[in-house]
């Protein structure tokens, strides 16, 4: 027993020291001395987006004190601890500009490498300032390398849409004039390549019009419980917009009416669309109709609708979810009820409230 206790603590000792003799080692080790001849070998891989690691490999490497992606002249962040002399290892910023380029990269003594590598830097869009249009409407989009943006056009359409400025962050659009586009995704396409957009943007002059700058032409009109009428000092789009006025400790509904023709159900229609501008505060509104299956009022809150305080909110319900021929295929009224406001009157404006194809 006395023999292995005593084995024990050979092995304990030998590892320890082991262990110290490794640390000093790691510790005295000095860092790969730039090189009047730095060489690549190979960067893997030799093409990937912001945010992704690179490999560099070769010979001479040490003491690398910068690198840049050419286009733009776009530095590249790396840690150090990951340059030895064979090999570097940093991440593509996710500000460098797209395409085939150099990477120059410099050393301690002011030698240089240039590595020729892809940047794939695909349009990357964040917000627009409308989804909807009519001829000649010119809408913003804010995102990500915009600048060499070559083409934009609807998907699956040749109608031209005209660039009419941009940068890295913007970029602004004219749609065509007498478009005969339905609605339709953007194909916008940079150097880097194609995308396409998630959302369709919809021709209002092809949608069926509930309001836009006006009641729609086939019979809409005021339906509302409290005070409501046409803005023509707030609009989304055009010049005009529905302001819906609902009564403090009221549970009201505003909205529209089409007595008649009503609005007949249509296999094409497939979704309802509006924007909304809130009120002080956000508030929560409910979509209501006469032929939904709790019929048009207050006491439907199967459809609620998160409304931000002062801006400006897309929705784009399917018809399906809002259930505007559940109980009837004509519609003849439909809005917007809230629960209460308790504080004091608040004031909504709604533009664009269409329905769509797609």
């Amino acid at each position: 027993m006395k023999n292995i206790f005593k084995l024990w603590m050979v092995l304990f000792a030998f590892i320890a020291g082991a262990s110290v003799i490794t640390s000093c080692t790691k510790e005295n080790e000095k860092p790969a001395a730039a090189s009047s001849n730095p060489k690549a070998d190979k960067i893997e891989p030799d093409s990937a987006k912001g945010g992704d690691v690179l490999t560099l490999t070769g010979s001479g490497l040490g003491e690398i004190q910068s690198v840049v992606f050419e286009k733009g002249s776009v530095p590249a962040p790396f840690n150090t601890v990951f340059n030895t002399d064979n090999a570097l290892i940093f991440r593509v910023p996710d500000t460098a500009n797209g395409g085939q380029q150099n990477i120059i990269i410099t050393n301690k003594i002011g030698k240089q490498i240039l590595v020729n590598f892809n940047v794939i830097a695909l349009p990357v869009i964040s917000t627009v300032s409308n989804y909807n249009f009519t001829g000649n409407t010119e809408i913003t989009i804010t995102g990500n390398n915009l600048a060499d943006v070559t083409s934009v056009k609807f998907k699956g359409f040749n109608d031209n849409i005209t660039i009419v400025s941009q940068t890295k962050k913007e970029m602004v659009i004219r749609m065509p004039a007498n478009s005969t586009v339905p609605g339709a995704p953007l194909e916008i396409t940079n150097a880097t390549g194609p995308i396409t957009t998630t959302q369709v943007f919809e021709n209002l002059d092809m949608a069926y019009q509930i309001f836009t700058d006006g009641y729609g032409s086939d019979g809409w009109a005021n339906n509302s419980w409290g005070p409501a009428t046409i803005s023509t000092t707030v609009s989304k789009s055009g010049t005009s917009s529905f302001a819906a006025t609902y009564a403090k400790g009221n549970w009201s509904a505003d909205g529209f009416s089409n007595w008649w023709p009503g609005l007949a159900s249509k296999p094409e229609y497939q979704y309802l669309s509006f924007w909304v501008k809130g009120a002080s505060q956000d508030y929560t509104l409910y979509l209501t109709a006469d032929k939904r299956p709790k019929g048009y009022g207050n006491n439907d809150e199967t459809t609620p609708l998160t409304i931000p305080a002062n801006v400006w909110t897309y929705f784009k319900i399917p018809v399906s979810t809002a259930a505007l021929w559940s109980t009837g295929n004509t519609l003849n009224t439909i809005g917007f009820w809230i629960k209460g406001p308790n504080d004091q009157d608040e004031t909504f404006y709604f533009d664009d409230v269409i329905i769509v194809n797609q």
